[in-house]
């Protein structure tokens, strides 16, 4: 990774709650709101589209952390975002807070840790295993 990434850079994700985002998907006894692993996916997705602009070609950034808090229910057809923004790294690991909110409420609060990684070097070293 050649580029510096710079404290503060930010990143959103958004998605309207469907069925299949909810824990009543999952098992039909749960209620029909918004689980919380998607809301983690989210978070995740957003802090990901933060690094986006700071990856050489071939690169990824993939999550290695999560401390998340599901603050408050959220059910079909809400409107989820998600915000990410980068508060502090090391030579490896990007440590983004992270938030979610409803439209109505903020849902959900935490941390991320994403790092960078090149797929296909990870792979080269796994197949010399």
């Amino acid at each position: 990774m050649a580029k510096k990434v710079p404290l503060g850079i930010r990143g959103q994700a958004q998605e309207t709650v469907e069925h299949k985002h909810t824990l009543a998907y999952h098992h039909d006894k749960l209620p029909p709101i918004y689980s919380t692993p998607n809301m983690i996916g989210l978070m995740e997705w957003a802090a990901a589209n933060a690094m986006l602009p700071f990856l050489d070609e071939g690169e990824i950034s993939v999550g290695t952390a999560i401390n998340i808090e599901h603050r408050a229910p959220t059910t079909i057809g809400d409107l989820v975002k998600t915000e990410a923004v980068l508060e502090s790294h090391n030579e490896r690991f990007y440590i983004f807070r992270v938030t979610a909110h409803n439209g109505k409420a903020e849902i959900g609060r935490g941390t991320v840790t994403r790092a960078i990684v090149n797929p296909a070097k990870v792979a080269e070293r796994h197949a010399k295993r």
